[in-house]
């Protein structure tokens, strides 16, 4: 392929700026060897115009942890690895409420439960929607959930509790996510995310980058996520666990994370792009340009089994980007 000059780039954001429809699978392959300063660049003049510039927050709570049957080989809390987590079945509703009214006053707009598992019993559904209503009427945030592969009936269930958005990671790309887990499979979590549509809720789905696959694979994936209208997408970087498949992966380096979060803004020009997991390790200066370049949202505090960033750092470098919250 030819050298791919400033002006070509240029001229595919004046495009996607126009029509935001998003680069084809064919431009974001060529984008792959344009100059990295040229493609940050471009990327964030994309999302300076076509994305929101209200920052979109949120926090996650452990709300269930460990023994999970599935064998993801990222996942600390998979049962079929060593990593050493703590475990404990569902939290109960005050801590829920403690943890949401925290991330309220620390001026986080979002508060996600998320449950470890290939799906929730009913005996915990029924559990936890009571625990969401009861979050709901005490704390004003609005709610999102992570509990697997539900069904239509109980994702209904959740959104009449409280719930508005579902979250339910695609990982990585249909080509490459056999190679990750093999007790279910990446249509399932497709045909979860379509029911949380048909039960009136919004959808959030991404996944981790640096788990051996290639940039052209992490296209792939933003292309379905752009077929499923997934206007939330998680970006986590592997953090590699002790104890699972993945502890000796060697990390992706600051230009290649820079370089996939602009891709992504030329596929998914008007997304949320959310920086998850992993990012803790990046350098000031990746995490700036990585905001400008098309991250506007982020889940703040600490992950699952992970420390995260510093909330108040966080939103200092926000509002340095140029972002309002």
């Amino acid at each position: 392929m030819g050298e791919v000059t400033e002006n070509t780039v240029a001229a595919l954001a004046d495009r996607v700026i126009s029509d935001r429809k998003g680069v084809t699978a064919d431009e974001a392959v060529m984008l792959a060897d344009a100059p990295l300063e040229v493609l940050l660049k471009e990327a964030a003049r994309i999302t300076e115009s076509s994305a929101s510039r209200r920052f979109d927050t949120c926090s996650i709570i452990n709300g269930k942890s460990g023994r999970c049957p599935e064998n993801c080989k990222w996942c600390a809390q998979s049962a079929h690895y060593r990593a050493r987590i703590r475990e404990f079945p569902l939290v109960g509703t005050p801590k829920l409420i403690e943890a949401a009214e925290y991330s309220r006053k620390k001026g986080i707009r979002r508060f996600s439960i998320v449950t470890s598992g290939k799906r929730l019993r009913p005996s915990e559904i029924s559990q936890l929607c009571d625990s969401v209503r009861q979050v709901a009427e005490r704390v004003d945030i609005k709610l999102c959930l992570s509990a697997g592969l539900l069904y239509e009936a109980d994702l209904r269930a959740f959104a009449e509790a409280g719930i508005s958005r579902y979250h339910c990671n695609l990982e990585s790309a249909p080509s490459y996510f056999p190679s990750l887990c093999t007790t279910h499979t990446q249509q399932e979590k497709i045909e979860t995310l379509k029911a949380a549509v048909k039960a009136g809720l919004e959808i959030c789905s991404g996944g981790i980058i640096g788990m051996g696959e290639t940039l052209a694979q992490r296209m792939e994936l933003a292309f379905v996520l752009k077929e499923l209208g997934v206007k939330s997408v998680p970006v986590n970087i592997l953090a590699p666990i002790k104890g699972t498949p993945l502890e000796r992966q060697e990390p992706i380096s600051d230009e290649e994370i820079l370089r996939t979060v602009a891709i992504l803004r030329f596929i998914l020009p008007e997304a949320a792009l959310r920086f998850a997991g992993g990012r803790a390790r990046l350098s000031d200066r990746t995490v700036l340009e990585a905001l400008k370049a098309g991250i506007n949202a982020a889940i703040m505090g600490d992950m699952l089994t992970t420390v995260g960033a510093d909330i108040d750092t966080d939103m200092a470098r926000i509002r340095e980007a140029g972002y309002s919250l």
